[in-house]
């Protein structure tokens, strides 16, 4: 059975069935137009690496000075990793199940985020230079790994060569309109203050007065963040070019960093060019909340899925959340069976079914806290999330190492270096995600059929939907309670009274009756995925 676009199918009760429509396409103003994503993204797992940390290659010549492997890391150091380091790790992804990678920013800058980049063209020599990049992007692809990579084009570097001409020539710089510069303090002759000492830098960050201050506009007030003026015509055909550029070396996609910061105009023409392109490229935004706005079908394919991660760590983190941090700006709060129930099902009602298959659902990233560290160490609710992660609709991401029991605090501690060191490693953990992956990737219904909340308990902790496809239709219930669960799931016009089914992730058994799943008990913090037995 397939859902009708913009729809999203639930069931409430066993005997009643709820459709919860997305937003009309017209609801932001946009024209209407047919919402088209990548077909190979609603398959694809992906592993996010932060370059400088996940693997380090003899084969590519360091500089002096980098900070030991395993110390912990700081805002400025660098810790030596590289790309053909990733590629001699392939096999290790390839194992875990991994078929995407999302790199944070791979191009050349003074930073070890390299947020703030000195050329566009030209990849990071500490990482292996372009040579590196080549040989990791066809060695992904002869595994039918894709690589996706991070365009930060809202702000560049002092280092670029456009701002650094500026920041030399002052008014007779012919790039002064690349930035947003204190046209006066430049005719006037007057110096930018690009390099300001530490206290005042501290003064300045985040005070909304870097044109003031600074002599021109920086991301976040960062003075190493100068702001790009994508109204001028040149940047954007800079900025499109770099784009197309790279899609054309054969990279798969771009995660584009804090694009709230350009407008929309800017953003359907990069689709335009993009798409142009490779019509297959993944287009996904860093958004921490509603995305409506970009996910038309005319600027995004997806956005990094923040809602999905913060709902998990209210409900599987539950009393064990840290609820001092505030990830993005957002509040965490504990959520009960019930509450994570209707945040799921107003995530799922927010956006097309074609941009929902496609949304890059993550538990950790480098710009927050660890899941683990978030929950303060309770695996179980990592498991969990993990497991639901695995049966909902869109591409699951794992950031590098969690599967392994990495922890880290806020930036940079959320940025260690991975420990290539198996001793160090949870290696039950790793394998619960390797089963939770291939669980995914042998179940069409979990990353393409439809959606229907089946149950949701809040003084149990127990909540319970289905997957549906024209083939196959799993159960999947999770029992985030601290008592064991007798199943009692409603499944009234999913299967028919007398139907034995099987769990594929613990092998237990259960059947419907009365049109309800019962004749199991489901541990405490454990999960299972029910199919027709016969299926097996």
């Amino acid at each position: 059975m397939k859902p009708a676009r913009g729809t999203h199918r639930f069931t409430a009760s066993p005997d009643k069935e709820q459709i919860i429509k997305a937003r009309p396409l017209g609801f932001w103003k946009t024209p209407r137009v047919c919402i088209v994503t990548p077909d190979w993204v609603k398959d694809a797992i992906f592993y996010q690496i932060f370059p400088d940390r996940f693997a380090r290659s003899e084969a590519v010549p360091k500089p002096s000075n980098l900070e030991p492997w395993d110390s912990p890391p700081t805002v400025h150091g660098f810790k030596g990793g590289d790309l053909l380091g990733v590629a001699e790790h392939l096999d290790y992804l390839q194992a875990l199940g991994i078929t995407a990678i999302y790199f944070n920013p791979i191009f050349q800058s003074a930073a070890n985020h390299r947020y703030s980049t000195h050329d566009y063209y030209q990849v990071d020599p500490i990482l292996g230079g372009n040579e590196a990049f080549r040989v990791l992007l066809d060695a992904a692809h002869a595994r039918g790994i894709r690589v996706v990579l991070d365009g930060v084009f809202n702000h560049a570097s002092r280092g670029f060569y456009q701002f650094h001409h500026t920041l030399e020539n002052g008014a007779a710089s012919p790039y002064w309109d690349w930035f947003h510069f204190d046209e006066e303090r430049l005719r006037d002759g007057k110096r930018l203050n690009a390099y300001p000492d530490l206290e005042e830098e501290q003064r300045i960050l985040g005070s909304q007065r870097s044109l003031e201050a600074l002599g021109y506009q920086a991301w976040w007030d960062v003075p190493a963040m100068p702001k790009f003026n994508t109204d001028t015509p040149a940047v954007r055909r800079f900025i499109f070019d770099v784009a197309c550029h790279w899609i054309e070396f054969g990279i798969d996609g771009w995660r584009l960093d804090v694009p709230y910061e350009i407008d929309d105009a800017f953003w359907r023409e990069f689709r335009v060019v993009v798409k142009t392109a490779n019509p297959e490229a993944y287009i996904v935004g860093e958004i921490w909340g509603d995305a409506r706005r970009w996910l038309q079908g005319d600027q995004f394919d997806a956005v990094m899925n923040y809602i999905f991660n913060r709902a998990c760590l209210g409900f599987f983190g539950g009393e064990h959340l840290d609820t001092t941090q505030r990830p993005g700006g957002f509040t965490l709060q504990p959520l009960s069976a019930v509450q994570f129930a209707d945040a799921i099902d107003n995530l799922l009602s927010l956006y097309d079914w074609e941009v929902t298959l496609v949304q890059l659902n993550l538990l950790s990233s480098h710009d927050e806290p660890r899941f683990l560290t978030l929950v303060q160490g309770d695996e179980k609710a990592l498991q969990l999330a993990t497991l639901f992660q695995m049966t909902f609709p869109g591409a699951s991401c794992v950031y590098y190492g969690d599967e392994i029991g990495m922890e880290g605090g806020p930036d940079p501690d959320c940025r260690r270096a991975f420990p290539w060191d198996e001793t160090c490693w949870d290696h039950d953990l790793r394998a619960f995600f390797q089963r939770a992956i291939t669980l995914r990737r042998e179940h069409p219904a979990l990353r393409r059929g439809h959606y229907l909340r089946l149950h949701a308990d809040g003084q149990r902790g127990v909540y319970a939907f289905a997957r549906q496809e024209e083939r196959e239709t799993l159960v999947v219930v999770l029992n985030n309670g601290l008592a064991s669960y007798y199943l009692d799931v409603p499944v009234r016009g999913l299967f028919a009274d007398g139907t034995a089914l099987h769990d594929l992730w613990e092998g237990g058994k259960a059947q419907v009756a009365a049109g309800r799943i019962t004749g199991a008990t489901l541990p405490r913090r454990s999960g299972a995925v029910l199919a027709v037995r016969e299926n097996r």
